[in-house]
C-alpha cells in the first residue's frame, strides 16, 4: 500500500464535521469559474464593509488558517503536535502593506514569534516575507541596480536593520528563520541580503534559510553558486525548497513586458528541477533542507535519499513542510514514520489575510491533480467512516 493512501492516519485529527467542511471546500475549489466569481464577490464585500467576516471565518479561514492572532493559534498548534506529532510554522500572512509603520509592526510580530518558538518545541521555525520588512518597489529598484536617492538609501538601511534585528535574536534563541521567496523581479536584492546574513549568522549552524522556487529554471545555478561561496567563506546553508507560488503572475508579466519567462517550460521540468535541488542538497552535511512539498514522488525521494546518506528521520537538518489545510495525507503519514514535519500555519485578521486565501484557492485550481487528489482522499475517508 502507498504510504500516503492511509486516510485513517491522514485525517485522524479531523472530526466528522471538519471532514465534511474540507470535502465541501475542495469541491468548490475544483470549480475554476466559481473560484474566480467567489474571489471577486469576496473582495467586493470586504471593500464595501459588508458583514461577511463571520461566514469567511467559519468556512475557508478556519480550514486554511490557525487564527486571528498567534495566541488564537495555540489550540491548533497543540492539537497537531500532541495528537499527530506535527509541528507548526506560524506564518503572519498579511500581504500588500507598504508603510513604515506596518513594517515595524511586522518586525514586532516576528520577534514575538521567535519568543514563541523558544517557549514551544511544537514551533521549530520562525518565518517572514522580505516584503513584510520593506516596500516591494524598493526591493525591485535595488534588484534592477538603480541608484537610490537619499530618502530611499535611508529606507533601505532600515530594511537591512530589520533583517539583522531578527537574525541576531534568532541566533541568541537558537530559532532558525525561514525567509520566503517572492516575485522574480524583486528577488535578487532579497537573495543578496540573505546571503550576507548567512555569512554572518550561519557560521556555527544553519539559522538563516533562503527559499528557492524551483519553477524558476535558474535556481539550480543559483544554488550551486551559493554553495561555492559557502565553501569559500565557511558558512552553513539553510534552504527551503518549494515549487513556487507566483507562476501565473510571472508568465503574464514576462509576456506583457517582452522578456523570456523565468518559469520552467512545463510541470515536468519544474518537478525535475525540484528533485535535482533535493538530490544536490542532501549530499552535503553543511546544508539544511526544509522540503516544502505537496508532491508524493518528491516526498518519497527525500525519504530514499535520507536512507542513502544515513540521515536520521529526527535529524534537525531535514524537515518536510506542507500548508495547513492541505496534503494531510503527506504530513501525518510522514510524521507517523518519525520524520520531522511542520505545517505552515497562516494567521492574521480575517480581512487582511483574504489576499493570501484567494491566492491559495486560485493556486489550487491551477495545479493539475492537486484538488482531485485531496477530494479522492476525503471521499475514501468519508466512506471508511460511513459518513
Amino acid at each position: 500500500m502507498n504510504l500516503f493512501d492511509n486516510t485513517k492516519v491522514a485525517f485522524s485529527l479531523k472530526s466528522d464535521s471538519q471532514l465534511e467542511r474540507a470535502y465541501f471546500l475542495f469541491k468548490m475549489i475544483q470549480n475554476q469559474p466559481m473560484v474566480r466569481i467567489g474571489s471577486a464577490v469576496t473582495n467586493f464585500a470586504l471593500k464595501a464593509h459588508l458583514p461577511i467576516e463571520g461566514l469567511i471565518r467559519s468556512t475557508v479561514f478556519d480550514h486554511f488558517c490557525g487564527g486571528v492572532t498567534e495566541d488564537d493559534c495555540i489550540p491548533v498548534i497543540d492539537h497537531m503536535y500532541e495528537k499527530g506529532n506535527v509541528h507548526s510554522v506560524l506564518d503572519y500572512s498579511v500581504e500588500g502593506k507598504d508603510e513604515e509603520i506596518s513594517f515595524d509592526e511586522a518586525l514586532k510580530k516576528i520577534i514575538r514569534i521567535i519568543d514563541f518558538c523558544e517557549e514551544r518545541n511544537s514551533i521549530p521555525y520562525a518565518v517572514f516575507k522580505p516584503s513584510g520588512f520593506g516596500r516591494f518597489d524598493l526591493y525591485q529598484k535595488v534588484s534592477e541596480g538603480k541608484t537610490l536617492n537619499n530618502t530611499e538609501q535611508k529606507e533601505w538601511s532600515r530594511v537591512v536593520a530589520r533583517f539583522h534585528t531578527v537574525c541576531k535574536l534568532a541566533v541568541k534563541k537558537e530559532v532558525p528563520l525561514l525567509i520566503d521567496a517572492e516575485e522574480s523581479w524583486m528577488q535578487q536584492s532579497a537573495d543578496e541580503l540573505i546571503e550576507e546574513l548567512m555569512e554572518v549568522y550561519n557560521k556555527e549552524k544553519p539559522i538563516v534559510f533562503n527559499t528557492l522556487q524551483m519553477y524558476r529554471h535558474d535556481r539550480m545555478d543559483y544554488l550551486k553558486a551559493l554553495h561555492e561561496k559557502a565553501k569559500t567563506k565557511s558558512f552553513h546553508i539553510g534552504i527551503k525548497v518549494v515549487r513556487g507560488a507566483y507562476m501565473e503572475k510571472e508568465r503574464e508579466r514576462a509576456e506583457r513586458k517582452g522578456y523570456a519567462s523565468p518559469i520552467c517550460r512545463d510541470k515536468q521540468a519544474t518537478d525535475d528541477n525540484y528533485n535535482e535541488a533535493i538530490k544536490y542538497m542532501m549530499k552535503y552535511p553543511k546544508m539544511a533542507l526544509f522540503a516544502g512539498t505537496h508532491n508524493e514522488e518528491s516526498s518519497y525521494l527525500v525519504m530514499e535519499l535520507a536512507k542513502k546518506y544515513t540521515i536520521d528521520a529526527h535529524d534537525k537538518r531535514l524537515w518536510f513542510g506542507q500548508l495547513f489545510g492541505m496534503s494531510d495525507h503527506i504530513s501525518y503519514n510522514l510524521s507517523s514514520k518519525g520524520y520531522n514535519v511542520a505545517k505552515y500555519l497562516p494567521f492574521g485578521p480575517v480581512r487582511d489575510v483574504m489576499p493570501y486565501l484567494i491566492r491559495r484557492a486560485e493556486e489550487n485550481t491551477s495545479v493539475a491533480g492537486q484538488t482531485s487528489r485531496e477530494l479522492n482522499l476525503l471521499k475514501t475517508e468519508r466512506k471508511r467512516r460511513k459518513i
